[in-house]
């Protein structure tokens, strides 16, 4: 694992600022570029170092982020996909060229396929599929027969209840995200707490007044957490929240600082994702890791199989996870 001086020496600025970053500190003033050297260079250390295989240029290919740029710093979910699949674009031998959210999608008569990150409505995928070339979908699975690569949620879900149940707890809460297309057509359905609330039922340990949801943001994760301890009574309050990302999880330990409740003494969290700031908050936290090197990279040779393929039957690609537990449970 790369160390805080790895990033430090990779980004040229301190240890400190390396720290403060990765802990998202709301007292730290840096820019955001600086803040992209960070993450990116800890996510740069992150990867294994591949050889090219071919320096012949084959084609462009379109990566389209749902989120805007800025977003993307906040998430580093979203950057690990992105940068993993840029990687596996350059070493197949393509050249790339990079969309986000506010961006004119005018691709030009030359593109080879596109990779679009993120959650898409109807209409933005109708949108995409027009310009008739390959598509591959990475973190969401469309209705209409495109390729796609997703996590395993059903199984990463069950994993960490049964983890939980096995450690003795038995008031289990959840604190979900929720998020709305770009477009403004609607909202996007996690189906995590769908999945946790199913399985707390067969275990007869469903309290409805356990779940809460916001945005996919600390502030949301805190303010969540925060509501959790002011609306459920003290010798009642579930000893275990899964948070449906790190960003959540970071809030919510942000919260039990505040409130002088001892993790995982008092109270664990457990994460998903396994950003980069997961190893590197106090305590580290327990997390659901998710490979979004290999979703980035399987995106891409996904639409690699359809340019020099010409394969025609769509195909959906589903990662599995892990639990990688650290110091909040």
């Amino acid at each position: 694992m790369a160390t805080l001086k790895d990033i430090a020496e990779k980004a040229n600025v301190s240890v400190t600022t390396v720290s403060r970053v990765l802990n998202d500190d709301p007292t730290l003033s840096v820019g955001e570029k600086t803040k992209k050297n960070i993450l990116e260079a800890a996510e740069e250390l992150a990867y294994t170092s591949q050889k090219n295989r071919g320096k012949k240029a084959k084609g462009t290919i379109a990566i389209v982020n749902w989120y805007t740029e800025q977003e993307e710093l906040n998430d580093s979910y979203y950057l690990s996909i992105r940068m993993s699949a840029e990687k596996e674009a350059e070493a197949l031998g393509y050249a790339f060229k990079r969309f986000y959210q506010q961006d004119d999608l005018s691709f030009g008569a030359s593109l080879s396929g596109i990779l679009a990150i993120g959650k898409y409505s109807e209409q933005q995928i109708e949108g995409l599929k027009s310009k008739q070339v390959p598509l591959c979908f990475v973190d969401s699975h469309p209705k209409s027969e495109v390729d796609s690569v997703v996590v395993d949620f059903q199984s990463a879900m069950k994993r960490t209840i049964s983890y939980m149940l096995r450690r003795g707890h038995t008031r289990i809460g959840f604190i979900g995200g929720e998020e709305s297309y770009t477009d403004g057509s609607g909202s996007w359905t996690d189906p995590r707490e769908q999945i946790v609330k199913d399985f707390l039922r067969q275990k007869n340990l469903y309290q409805p007044s356990y779940f809460f949801t916001g945005a996919f943001r600390v502030e949301d994760g805190k303010k969540n957490m925060l509501k959790a301890l002011d609306t459920i009574e003290k010798d009642r309050r579930p000893t275990v929240f899964i948070a449906a990302n790190d960003a959540i999880a970071i809030g919510c330990l942000k919260a039990l600082y505040e409130r002088g409740i001892k993790v995982p003494e008092d109270m664990s969290i457990i994460g998903f994702n396994d950003s980069l700031m997961a190893k590197y908050i106090t305590p580290a936290l327990t997390t659901v890791k998710v490979y979004t090197e290999e979703m980035g990279k399987t995106g891409i040779r996904l639409l690699n199989e359809r340019i020099e393929e010409n394969r025609e039957g769509s195909k959906t690609v589903i990662v599995s996870t892990k639990l990688v537990e650290r110091e909040s449970s």
